[in-house]
């Protein structure tokens, strides 16, 4: 179905926080830090703990995380790497009869799809706009079946409805026919009409969608639409897709961090590696100055490429072939803690260079780090969030 993609891509930029981290350990992040936020924590904590995915489910949320846009800036790896997981999951049994079953009941969030902008008046209306959240309902089992899609604009503003009469053809599809839409908004007191005809849209107006795959834990769909798209969708989302969501909004950034540890502190064990490989940087707590070189030797810019044998590079790309390079070492410290000593800097222009003296030296420590996403707090005590390149 025209299950709506309004693209929740993930913006690299800088978020300003007036939060004093100086003296926070990764175990006050544990325990929420402060008392007011304890019980946010916690309750977010138990909510998380709920959410469980299969290892062939893992692969493919895993194979989501650092796509930008739902997809609509997915490199053709990425791409490759979510079809394969897809088709996998597609192999499995699942809910043999999804659409008799009440666990395709309810709202869905959109994660991915392969062709944004093309499968429904939401998407060819609202694609692009990176700050909304993206929602699919289906309530199959009233004498009213329906299916939804819903573009959230936020808790203050509200959101916008596209509702289709539904009917279920066998156990896989259903078929819909858009019939009406409307914002409903906050401010106010009645519904506002979306203007679409779609008396006048004829066949355009009408469609099928088959779910393929329906976890057993009715927490993971996907779902193939009449014109080609493939859409993977969540009940709860992944932790991991509910930080970066948060990054790509710019709101309660932190607040979402501080959970995000929180709940893998209780589920991880073990120490916390600086994991060799290449890593953007896609948020940090502190906003860049109007130094670059200091945003630089600081890695509020760029990527930071991690070797095993001590080894670590800050590498920025200026302009015009321009790029900056900071070489020094790290050693463990501490309990998931290095001493980093930056002091080889350098600009780039082709295979030459000319120095740049400075040396910073900082204590890094990891929140947390796997194959696809790193939390670490560094210079200054500023908390830093980079995805693998």
């Amino acid at each position: 179905m025209g299950c709506c993609s309004i693209d929740l891509g993930i913006r690299f930029n800088h978020q300003i926080s007036h939060i004093n981290h100086s003296g926070i350990r990764s175990r006050s992040v544990v325990t929420c830090l402060k008392n007011r936020r304890r019980i946010s924590c916690c309750s977010a904590v138990d909510e998380q703990q709920k959410i469980s995915f299969s290892d062939a489910e893992s692969s493919l949320i895993s194979s989501l995380i650092g796509i930008q846009g739902r997809g609509r800036s997915a490199s053709p790896q990425q791409l490759k790497e979510v079809e394969q997981a897809v088709n996998a999951l597609e192999a499995t049994i699942g809910i043999p009869d999804p659409t008799s079953s009440s666990l395709i009941e309810g709202r869905w969030q959109l994660v991915f799809t392969t062709r944004p902008g093309t499968a429904s008046p939401i998407q060819r209306t609202f694609v692009g706009v990176d700050l909304f959240s993206v929602f699919q309902e289906i309530y199959l089992q009233t004498n009213d079946q329906r299916v939804s899609n819903i573009v959230k604009f936020s808790d203050a503003i509200g959101e916008l409805k596209v509702e289709a009469a539904a009917t279920v053809k066998d156990g896989k599809r259903i078929l819909f026919r858009f019939d009406k839409a409307a914002f409903e908004l906050k401010f106010l007191p009645f519904k506002l009409p979306y203007p679409v005809p779609f008396r006048l849209l004829g066949d355009e107006a009408k469609g099928w969608l088959d779910t393929t795959y329906l976890s057993e834990s009715g927490n993971l769909r996907i779902s193939r639409g009449n014109k080609g798209t493939t859409f993977v969708l969540q009940k709860q989302t992944e932790p991991r897709q509910k930080l970066l969501s948060a990054i790509s909004s710019g709101t309660k950034v932190l607040e979402a961090i501080y959970e995000f540890v929180s709940l893998e502190e209780n589920v991880t064990e073990g120490e916390k590696q600086l994991a060799e490989g290449e890593w953007q940087m896609i948020w940090s707590s502190q906003m860049e100055t109007d130094s670059w070189i200091e945003n630089a030797a600081n890695g509020l810019m760029g990527s930071q490429i991690v070797k095993d044998n001590g080894k670590l590079k800050f590498l920025v790309d200026i302009a015009l072939g321009f790029k900056f390079s900071m070489n020094g070492i790290f050693e463990k410290s501490g309990n998931n803690v290095y001493d980093v000593t930056m002091d080889d800097g350098a600009i780039l222009i082709g295979p030459y260079g000319i120095p740049v003296e400075l040396v910073k030296k900082f204590k890094l420590e990891v929140l947390y780090s796997d194959d696809k996403i790193r939390v670490t707090r560094g210079y200054s005590n500023i908390i830093f969030v980079h995805l693998r390149v």
